[in-house]
């Protein structure tokens, strides 16, 4: 009975210390917060930990993994999934807010601070800008704030 007990116990230490990397790993920082570009005044607003990001004035969508969005316009590019390949990668897909165009890109730092975003396939990222549609290009760069 005691060497069941003692199996029965020693069994569940693996399951804890996964348990524990899979939190740590959801506490992460690198995919969760605030990038801004500033050549393009544009930003994302991000947690690909949590998906629990609201998009200002447009909670109807309800939480998603996050958003880009552009200082001079109201109009946002909705992040509905994202996920984490590595701890330097993580695959986006995204829908304007009209839900009419969509995207994959990747999400890349090598550093935690500087980010790459690529657009990989799809619908091309567009903000407006005097009365007319500005497309962004393939890669941007982004800085952690």
């Amino acid at each position: 009975m005691k060497k069941a007990l003692l199996f029965f116990l020693l069994s569940l230490l693996p399951m804890a210390m996964v348990a524990k990397a899979n939190t740590a790993e959801k506490d992460s920082t690198t995919f969760r917060g605030y990038l801004y570009n500033q050549k393009y005044d544009v930003f994302i607003v991000m947690d690909f930990y949590h998906n629990n990001v609201m998009v200002p004035q447009q909670e109807i969508y309800g939480a998603m993994s996050g958003y880009f969005g552009d200082r001079e316009d109201g109009r946002k590019w909705l992040f509905t999934a994202a996920t984490i390949k590595n701890g330097k990668t993580a695959e986006i897909q995204i829908i304007n807010d009209y839900g009419s165009e969509d995207l994959i890109a990747t999400l890349t730092t090598d550093d935690g601070k500087n980010f790459k975003l690529k657009q990989v396939k799809g619908s091309t990222l567009k903000i407006a800008r005097n009365r007319k549609w500005l497309k962004m290009p393939k890669e941007l760069d982004f800085v952690k704030r």
